[in-house]
């Protein structure tokens, strides 16, 4: 689940970029020269680009967060026998308790 949510972000991502740069600029020096991009049907595909921008932006958002979701789900899944060593440690006495790079020191040596 969390790598078919990976692969689909990508392909938002890269549908997301492309569709940016198919853009026209609203602003700047090249809007003087744009009026005649407003012929025929360009508006419209103006429009869709700029609606499917939005959509893919928020696809992304989604899909990151359900992702963020999975991931979490997919590590409790796999999660490997640490939480037991753990367990272990905590329930042993503090006498045992000594870490194995760690070098117990006689008290007779310790002023």
């Amino acid at each position: 689940m969390y790598t078919f949510l990976v692969i689909l972000i990508l392909i938002a991502s890269i549908l997301l970029v492309l569709s940016v740069l198919a853009q026209s600029p609203k602003s700047g020096m090249a809007a003087n020269f744009g009026a005649s991009n407003q012929v025929m049907g360009v508006r419209q595909t103006a429009n869709f680009l700029e609606k499917a921008t939005w959509y893919l932006a928020i696809g992304i958002v989604v899909l990151s967060l359900l992702a963020t979701v999975a991931m979490s789900s997919h590590k409790k899944a796999n999660a490997p026998a640490g939480d037991a060593v753990i367990e272990q440690i905590m329930n042993t006495s503090d006498d045992a308790a000594v870490m194995p790079n760690q070098v117990e020191v006689p008290a007779e040596v310790v002023e």
